[in-house]
């Protein structure tokens, strides 16, 4: 029974664990990760294939079960190959140190130290460096690297055999073939050292006595032998990895905890916590109430609007989300799986699978209970190891060293074990496929396309484990939006670009973003019944010292009412001209008398007299203002000057100079509409992430983009051609977009400071730094906004006869709009020589009816207003 077989396992892999030697492995990994645990220290739910351990899950330090997502623990450990098991472990990257340290404390400082890495020359980068030291030209070397394929394990000579462009450039081209001759043979040579980033080492003695140290640049003590050759050594290597998302999950949760007991407290009508009682949540939330099966938060996963969520917000994989509309937890543990450079040509297969699951296949019934959670593809590395077990009878731990030959392409291995799959190895103790019924075609079948899948197939523990950390993501972000949000924003607050493209989500999904604010906001981003409070944090100029004491201030004497009252209560250290306008321009003093301007104008007689008061207090006088009642105290304090709040215009971008984005408005707001419907790509989508390893769009892809024209730069290159470098600025960031000869002559007129233009071109990408936009066309935005003001005549003729009038009463007031004069005889659109711009919302409209009949003159609104 089932509960047998359980106890059987555990069996099995207490046995296995003590019988390789690795019991106090286990103890010392359950010592550090309980010690996070008791010390509320965000611990991820698993991370590679220990989480396909029951010991892992017992002992807590894993967090989900093997049994529910048929994990293998002969991925982990493998009785017939003794190598050390990996139990890499994700912490909040906020506390990660605190972790380190407590094993540095417990171990000795003489026996733990961090582990060397060691960069090397691969395959773009080789070809790279070898074109900069021989001289040549950047394009030249650029157009030869990109031709090698983007993928994992990618070397020189395989992309010769596989890419048939760059082996003829090889074999015709001299100086390419010297540079690429060259590059093979310093390829795979160290280039530089760094510090692991998640690796440290624990020695039994002083570590000294083992391996070699070195002192890093900033002073940390590193062993100067790379990871693998310390685990020859026999040396034990822990891994501590920061994950960000257990930060944003950690503070979420409490964010929701902090608004739940506040409106249950007073009552609150919050829509976030009416829908917390809606769904009976009257208790502390924690990552236990978020139910895997929840159909709400797969519906917000398959619309696409993935922005924050772990694995799933890159352009791509939103769009493949969208597609795949997945279902359940199992399609999204698929998703991050298929989702790479080699397992992304099954998607399509895939998809089919879960679309059409009647249409799926198997070659032998013995497949489908192994297949069917993947709709017939070969996923995960663990269905290799099943197959080979379930059909051909194969041991647990040869079960896996078939899947590691497959995966690493030993052809040799591959061939000796296709006759012990397909026909048996009674020596070996392989019953093989033929000896359970199944036919030899079949079973060569089965194996080629094991073959063929198991290439890229991956580890199903690790997908898993991130799979419901990216549900988690989901959760939050589909029943508390405004905490999800705010947590987010805290955590990359430092990354202006991503704080964009969060801050664009959050108003897509109707949340208000609302200035920070010294009576109401703290110094992170935060949740509160009218949007999301901006973190003061976030402000230029202003430390976590300062924001410490304004909020402790406040927290112990009440809400700051004026200026004065504001400068009177912080120290000089604490509020200085520099930090009092951050605050004034950051929106943070709006709660305060009086409107931005005003209070730019008076801060620094406010600060003056501040500083006096405090001077004569700090000396034991006592002053007149120590001596007037409340109302005669009012009538001497600074008086704001009587002046009206800054155009839109200049205070957005005054408030952007302070805070690095636009909080109160967007100068493109009222565009909105236009660049949903005209561009396909946003700023953002052109930023290299450290976490994705690349951009949201692709290289040499056909993208429109939209936005205001901030920086030209106009270069003449070779003969006597004329460029552009145009930066291009949309809701969520900065583009640079190149304009080549032919097309700067023919758009030098759009290209201006402040244009808003649509620029449609081909993108073109470089490793690790943001992608670029190739122009090929632009047109401006009023090309779409404007209005057309439709005025009817009878004929020709009696057009000609009132056509000065007609340019007269337009010229009152001129605009944006486009006139159009629609001649009822023939029922045709005159072209008119002259453009003829007109503002469709003045006084204009009414002076055309009054001249040429109400019913001839009609206004048809442009559908992006």
């Amino acid at each position: 029974n089932e509960e047998e077989a359980l106890r059987n396992r555990m069996k099995y892999e207490l046995d296995t664990i003590h019988d390789m030697g690795f019991v106090e492995y286990f103890l010392i990994v359950w010592d550090y990760v309980n010690f996070a645990r008791e010390n509320d220290i965000p611990v991820g739910p698993g991370r590679g294939s220990a989480a396909g351990s029951i010991v892992s899950y017992c002992l807590g330090i894993t967090d989900i079960d093997p049994l529910r997502f048929n994990l293998l623990f002969e991925r982990f450990l493998n009785p017939e190959r003794v190598t050390m098991p990996d139990i890499d472990m994700d912490f909040c990257y906020e506390r990660r140190q605190e972790v380190i340290d407590y094993v540095v404390r417990k171990y000795g400082k003489e026996r733990v130290a961090q582990i060397v890495t060691f960069g090397t020359m691969a395959a773009r980068m080789v070809i790279r460096d070898v074109g900069r030291a021989l001289d040549l030209p950047y394009g030249y070397v650029d157009q030869i690297a990109k031709l090698i394929p983007n993928e994992l394990g990618m070397n020189i000579n395989t992309a010769l055999s596989v890419n048939k462009q760059l082996k003829e450039i090889y074999d015709s081209d001299e100086k390419a073939r010297f540079l690429i001759d060259m590059s093979i043979k310093l390829e795979g040579l160290p280039r530089h050292t760094s510090i692991h980033a998640a690796g440290v080492v624990i020695s039994r003695e002083n570590i000294e006595e083992y391996v070699p140290l070195a002192k890093s640049v900033d002073g940390a003590v590193t062993t100067q032998f790379v990871m693998t050759t310390l685990e020859e050594l026999g040396l034990l290597k822990m891994d501590f990895l920061g994950l960000r998302t257990l930060t944003v999950i950690k503070d979420a949760i409490k964010l929701i905890n902090e608004n739940n007991a506040a409106g249950r407290a007073q009552g609150s009508s919050d829509e976030n916590n009416a829908a917390g009682r809606a769904r009976g949540v009257s208790h502390i939330i924690t990552t236990d109430d978020m139910d895997l099966d929840d159909p709400n938060v797969y519906a917000l996963i398959s619309s696409g609007k993935c922005e924050g969520i772990f694995q799933l917000e890159s352009e791509g994989m939103k769009n493949f989300m969208k597609e795949l509309k997945p279902t359940c937890i199992e399609d999204i543990i698929a998703g991050i799986s298929l989702y790479r450079p080699g397992p992304m040509d099954f998607i399509p297969q895939y998809i089919e699978g879960k679309n059409e699951q009647d249409k799926v296949t198997y070659d032998t019934p013995l497949l489908e209970p192994l297949l069917k959670p993947t709709y017939g593809c070969i996923v995960y590395q663990e269905q290799v190891m099943q197959i080979v077990r379930n059909l051909a009878g194969y041991s647990y731990g040869r079960s896996d060293l078939v899947r590691r030959a497959m995966s690493k392409k030993k052809t040799s291995v591959m061939e000796k074990e296709r006759k012990n799959f397909v026909y048996g190895n009674e020596e070996e103790g392989v019953k093989g496929c033929v000896n359970n019924g199944i036919s030899e075609i079949v079973a060569n079948r089965i194996y080629d396309k094991m073959i063929d899948f198991a290439k890229y197939a991956f580890n199903k523990s690790h997908a898993a484990a991130y799979a419901v950390v990216s549900f988690q993501t989901a959760w939050l972000r589909c029943y508390y939006p405004k905490e999800f949000f705010a947590a987010t924003m805290t955590s990359i607050v430092d990354n202006t670009s991503k704080l964009r493209v969060y801050i664009e989500a959050a108003r897509r999904s109707g949340i208000n973003i609302l200035p920070p604010d010294v009576n109401t906001g703290r110094g992170e981003f935060m949740a509160v019944p009218e949007g999301i409070r901006y973190g003061m944090c976030a402000i230029k100029g202003l430390g976590k010292p300062v924001i410490d004491a304004i909020v402790k201030e406040r927290e112990e004497n009440g809400s700051y009412e004026t200026l004065d009252d504001l400068a009177a209560r912080l120290s000089s250290k604490e509020i200085n001209k520099r930090t009092m306008e951050s605050l004034i321009l950051s929106g943070a003093l709006d709660s305060l008398k009086g409107n931005r301007r005003q209070k730019m104008m008076a801060s620094l007689e406010v600060l003056e007299r501040a500083a006096a008061d405090k001077k004569k207090n700090a000396t034991g006088q006592l002053s007149l203002f120590d001596l007037m009642g409340e109302e005669d105290r009012e009538s001497v304090k600074v008086a704001l000057p009587k002046v009206d709040e800054y155009e839109k215009k200049e205070k957005l971008a005054l408030e952007k100079s302070v805070l690095g984005i636009y909080i109160s408005g967007h100068p493109l707001d009222e565009y909105r509409k236009l660049l949903d419907a005209k561009t396909n790509a946003q700023a953002a989508d052109f930023r290299y992430d450290d976490e994705t390893g690349g951009c949201g769009v692709k290289d040499n892809g056909q993208y429109t983009i939209g936005g205001t024209v901030t920086e030209i730069s106009i270069k003449t290159v070779r003969n006597n051609q004329t460029m552009a470098f145009i930066t291009l600025e949309d809701l969520t960031g900065s583009v640079e977009v190149i304009v080549f000869d032919r097309d700067y002559n023919r758009y030098r007129n759009l290209i201006r400071t402040d244009e808003r233009l649509l620029v449609s071109g081909r993108v073109s990408a470089k490793e690790n730094t943001d992608s670029k936009l190739i122009c090929q066309s632009m047109e401006t935005f009023a090309d779409h906004m404007g209005s057309r003001v439709y005025v009817r005549f009878g004929t020709v003729a009696d057009y000609n006869r009132k056509a000065a009038k007609l340019e007269e009463i337009i010229a009152r007031e001129p605009g944006d709009d486009s006139i159009v004069i629609f001649i009822n005889e023939g029922r045709f659109v005159k072209n008119t020589s002259k453009k003829l711009p007109v503002n469709s919302k003045g006084s204009v409209i009414n002076h055309l009816k009054e001249e040429f009949g109400a019913e001839n003159v009609a206004v048809v609104e442009s559908k992006y207003r």
